[in-house]
């Protein structure tokens, strides 16, 4: 039986003094990120009784009520359409003017210059635009309205006017310069332009067509749809997926094709922390997490997979949760919390739907805590098994 000399104790005592501390620090230890507890601790009420974002736990119901929000579409935007029956004359329109007589001699036929030749019985009419007051003019017919008015009608003004004037009129009017019945292309296509319409309809991706088609793939290609002042943004995957969508255009219509690569953030105890592509068309929980590297199995709590994202406030109403303070734009903050520990966490997330610029973060385990700490005592540990060592051999 021994006992340690006074001296040996202290040593031993302030060796480990500093990893007590360190071991009463444990917010201080490094991290990747928040642990699940303080999420939930700063997703409480502040004094002044709001809350700085929204905490969900994803459950059946709040899944069912995410697949329920709208998503953009261009045929429930614009309605079924059926491409128009003719094209009407417009301001800046180009169109030319043939008119034919019964016989030679008359306003617009010349006359039988030899018993052989039956003389001209027809003149054509110089190209002319459209001008401001929507009108042309034809000879002894005077200025003949055609703005909004399709060729098959102008041709019949046009012999109504020269009715009684000429011989047995006859007109045919074409369009040959059409400004008026085009679609404007610009964006990632090869070459933006002025589309013109054809008489039997043209579709969304006709006109891409015509322009050249996209420059960037079209997993990260973008469709915006303007007309009336209204404008729907869809993804080029889903136009070529759904028939539905690939809907008419209309005169006046501008399309605009952008290249918006679609990524989310992966980060906490996932297998790879890193900004994370995916396809425009969408992308759910469980192949967002498979993308990461899947979760760490050294270090992952998973009960802790979180997602962070903005949502727009009528979307987020429907779930019939009380809103946080806003955020910024205008959006709500909410973070979404996904029990992986749970069987069922698997089938929501494979419905969960990951959108652009989220981060999807999963929280370490608390046992990562107690790991790191002692991995900081044991050095400290091993000194003062160390000293207790040398100082019983000496009192031996």
């Amino acid at each position: 039986m021994f006992t340690a000399s006074p001296r040996l104790s202290r040593r031993a005592l302030l060796t480990a003094v500093p990893g007590l501390a360190l071991l009463s620090a444990c917010d201080s230890l490094p991290g990747s990120g928040p642990s699940s507890s303080e999420i939930a601790a700063a997703a409480r009420p502040t004094r002044q009784g709001g809350t700085r974002f929204a905490l969900v736990d994803v459950d059946p119901a709040i899944v069912s009520a995410m697949e329920g929000w709208s998503a953009a579409s261009l045929q429930g935007s614009f309605g079924q359409q059926v491409p128009a029956s003719s094209q009407l004359i417009g301001v800046g329109d180009y169109i030319q003017v043939v008119i034919w007589e019964a016989s030679a001699g008359g306003l617009f036929s010349a006359p039988v210059s030899d018993r052989i030749g039956a003389g001209s019985r027809s003149a054509i009419i110089p190209e002319q635009v459209v001008g401001p007051d929507g009108a042309v003019t034809v000879p002894y017919a005077g200025r003949v309205r055609v703005l909004g008015r399709s060729p098959q009608q102008v041709e019949a003004a046009i012999v109504q006017a020269l009715s009684g004037k000429a011989i047995e009129p006859q007109a045919l009017v074409t369009i040959t310069k059409n400004v008026a019945n085009t679609v404007t292309v610009i964006g990632e296509v090869t070459n933006g332009a002025r589309v013109p319409l054809t008489t039997r309809g043209d579709r969304l991706l006709d006109v891409i067509a015509t322009a050249g088609g996209t420059k960037a793939a079209a997993h990260e290609t973008f469709v915006t749809l303007v007309r009336d002042g209204r404008s729907v943004r869809i993804p080029m995957q889903a136009i070529l997926s759904d028939p539905k969508e690939n809907v008419f255009v209309r005169a006046g219509d501008v399309v605009s094709v952008a290249r918006d690569p679609q990524t989310f953030t992966a980060a906490g105890a996932t297998g790879a922390n890193a900004v994370v592509p995916f396809d425009a068309i969408g992308i759910t929980l469980d192949q967002a997490i498979a993308r990461a590297g899947g979760l760490n199995d050294n270090r992952a709590d998973p009960s802790g997979v979180f997602i962070v994202r903005f949502e727009r406030p009528e979307d987020y109403d429907q779930l019939e949760l009380p809103r946080p303070q806003p955020g910024a734009m205008g959006k709500v903050p909410v973070i979404y919390r996904v029990n992986m520990r749970d069987p069922n966490g698997f089938f929501l997330a494979r419905r969960f739907p990951v959108r652009n610029k989220d981060i999807v973060f999963v929280s370490n385990a608390p046992a990562m805590d107690i790991q790191k700490v002692m991995t900081i005592l044991l050095p400290f540990l091993g000194v003062g098994a160390t000293a207790a060592t040398v100082g019983v051999a000496t009192t031996r």
